[in-house]
């Protein structure tokens, strides 16, 4: 198998994109790309660090899952998780990020490349107050790219299509493999919606 391994084979194998292609590219918040972001309920936040690459996904209501600060920042609540924290180290060490938004029933994403810095201001949690819980920290993202994605993945994907879910391995059952029983299992999954129901914020 040979590999493509220099730009100018992967260039000479691609050609030039087009217009539609490079014209959408913004370095600010114009009108229409500042409606999505603000109807959005979904991103995924991708980070980099010295252990390697993260995608973490982030969810909230329109309109509470980012704030638009000014025309070139956001801000980004870190609502309740794992405790991981592993978008939140990376960016400490290396500020660098993207994110992708999704809309459901909107084929289109649109994407964001910038830096973020976290803060744990506490004015500023305050304004993220839900049921009565206030995010631990908030990233501070400073957009630098700004462009949608055509709908080609999400209609290949039929990722809005209603249909069953497919039977998948449940996480307690994962838990359970991973730990030979030892975490997880039948009472984790039984218990979960209770107790995410209760830690939502």
């Amino acid at each position: 198998m040979k590999f493509i391994e220099t730009l100018e084979d992967l260039h000479g194998h691609y050609g030039q994109p087009g217009a539609a292609s490079t014209k959408k590219e913004a370095d600010w918040f114009i009108p229409e790309y500042r409606r999505i972001i603000e109807a959005s309920p979904f991103l995924a936040l991708a980070t980099a660090g010295p252990e390697g690459l993260d995608c973490s996904p982030r969810g909230d209501l329109p309109g509470q899952l980012v704030r638009i600060l000014d025309d070139r920042t956001l801000a980004l609540p870190d609502r309740r998780g794992n405790d991981r924290i592993d978008s939140l180290r990376n960016i400490v060490r290396d500020p660098r990020v993207a994110l992708m938004f999704l809309i459901p029933g909107n084929g289109n994403a649109l994407r964001i490349n910038g830096t973020a810095r976290l803060t744990a201001d506490e004015e500023l949690c305050e304004s993220f107050r839900m049921e009565g819980k206030l995010p631990r920290t908030v990233a501070i993202i400073r957009a630098e790219t700004i462009y949608f994605q055509c709908a080609r993945a999400v209609i290949r994907a039929k990722l809005w299509d209603p249909q069953a879910a497919p039977d998948l391995p449940t996480p307690g059952q994962i838990l359970a493999a991973m730990t030979k029983g030892a975490v997880g299992g039948a009472t984790y999954d039984q218990e979960w919606p209770e107790r995410a129901a209760k830690t939502m914020w």
